[in-house]
């Protein structure tokens, strides 16, 4: 994984969101890219992986970068009513709450 790729927008085209594998690559991209992570390590990331409070790379300054970058890559807007500690818990609940996010338009 590099942190060259965006969401591919096919999908968008088409008024569609893009496909949850699609949204999981280009999230596991971000983590990458915004927390310096491994990609060997993001790679094994599955819906129980624990983030906040678990990985120490993703604290409380780590959390504005990484919502910045899912905005501008994902072309998204999230408000901070949307933001909760719970979809912060697990890499399940982020890509649950991007795939939402996208699916809301």
């Amino acid at each position: 994984m590099t942190g060259e790729s965006k969401t591919d927008g096919h999908a968008g085209k088409r008024g569609l969101p893009p496909s949850r594998s699609a949204i999981d690559r280009d999230l596991k991209i971000i983590l990458i890219d915004v927390l310096g992570l491994e990609a060997d390590e993001v790679d094994e990331f599955d819906n129980e992986t624990g983030l906040f409070g678990h990985l120490p790379e993703l604290d409380s300054m780590a959390v504005a970068g990484l919502f910045t970058e899912i905005e501008d890559r994902f072309d998204m807007l999230i408000e901070d009513d949307d933001v909760d500690a719970e979809m912060l818990e697990t890499y399940g609940g982020l890509l649950a709450f991007v795939e939402m996010k996208l699916i809301e338009g």
